[in-house]
């Protein structure tokens, strides 16, 4: 009696938790947003979007779009291939990729975890390795973004000294400073290392301390993967294409602009640089970070705050509603294209997560 009484009483608060992760990034983002366009004049960003689009070139953008993120579940599937003889679908780890976009405007971040487990469900691989093959998967991501980072300092440091110092207070600069500085965070980080020691010395032949050194075996084996690659070179290729579609998907929304006219490739290449970096805010679709940063770009390259307010507003939610559609349809084929099939799994697998 006890036992179901905590069911009960535990299934509404799960419910409820659910629903605050949704609904706090999504609010934290709505938030941002207001916070742009607050002060902006929307009669004139009305009359832009009748008179001033030309949709045609942000139809084509979205082509660049998806061919950007289908090389991701292509590299994502060189990385899973070593992990057994019998290699999996590249449909699946494409689709999966796709599907990632739309679970993400659900719960931001979450869509990693729905693409291994789908993968894993599939094409019968441990959950745990997927992770790994995942995390080194975003780790070349933030490896690119920081050689973008530091090329667009290399040659236009002055501006980003601007940027920052124009919105210090939006990024509180000197608060990250001091965690980064303060002898607590260093010495947070040696007691968090003495407990783990500690843990493993004394707690390793335990149930629970085995399963997570062999959670944690799985997962850097899963790391370990981009080494283990036979086709390194093939991956390097589908790095660049993954990222130059990212920035054509980004750059060619130029051209629906005539304000935009004025602005080359260099003020592109800074742009996509900011609202890259605005991405890794853990809200949905990045939104409102994406437009802070990419309007405070446009206005600092002399486009007016109504104009980069415009070509925020437009590109943004329609890049972001064919992302979603794109995974929604992802999702819906997954399943239908998997009927029947079966790869054989290795007897060394750990079961499939369901």
């Amino acid at each position: 009696m006890k036992t179901r009484f905590m069911k009960e009483v535990n299934k509404p608060r799960s419910k409820a938790v659910s629903a605050l992760k949704i609904i706090l990034p999504l609010a934290f983002g709505l938030l941002l947003l207001w916070l742009v366009y607050r002060n902006m004049d929307f009669s004139q960003i009305g009359e832009a979007l009748k008179n001033e689009v030309n949709y045609w070139y942000i139809l084509l953008s979205l082509v660049f779009g998806l061919m950007a993120n289908c090389f991701r579940g292509l590299r994502w599937q060189l990385l899973i291939e070593p992990l057994e003889d019998v290699k999996p679908r590249p449909r699946n780890a494409v689709l999966t990729t796709l599907g990632t976009y739309a679970v993400n405007m659900a719960l931001p971040r979450a869509g990693e975890l729905w693409r291994c487990a789908e993968e894993s469900r599939y094409e019968k691989l441990p959950f745990t390795k997927l992770l790994g093959t995942l995390f080194m998967d975003r780790l070349m991501d933030v490896v690119v973004v920081g050689l973008i980072v530091l090329g667009v300092i290399f040659g236009a440091g002055n501006f980003f000294l601007n940027f920052f110092s124009h919105h210090q207070s939006q990024f509180a600069f000197q608060n990250i400073l001091a965690i980064f500085t303060s002898i607590w965070l260093y010495v947070g980080f040696v007691c968090l290392f003495v407990i783990g020691v500690f843990c493993f010395k004394h707690f390793r032949n335990t149930k629970v301390m085995t399963k997570i050194v062999e959670a944690v075996s799985k997962v850097l084996e899963g790391l370990y993967s981009i080494w283990k690659m036979d086709r390194k070179g093939l991956f390097i290729l589908y790095t660049i294409l993954l990222w130059v579609g990212y920035f054509l998907y980004f750059y060619i929304t130029f051209f629906a602009f005539p304000f935009m006219s004025n602005l080359g490739l260099g003020a592109a290449i800074v742009a996509f640089t900011m609202g890259s970096i605005a991405m890794a805010v853990p809200v949905q679709g990045g939104i409102g970070a994406w437009h802070f940063m990419v309007i405070n770009t446009l206005i600092a390259y002399g486009i007016s705050s109504v104009n980069a307010a415009t070509f925020a507003l437009v590109v943004h939610t329609i890049q972001t509603l064919w992302i979603t559609l794109v995974g929604f349809i992802s999702i819906m084929v997954l399943p239908i294209l998997n009927k029947g099939y079966i790869r054989k799994a290795s007897s060394t697998n750990e079961e499939p997560v369901e």
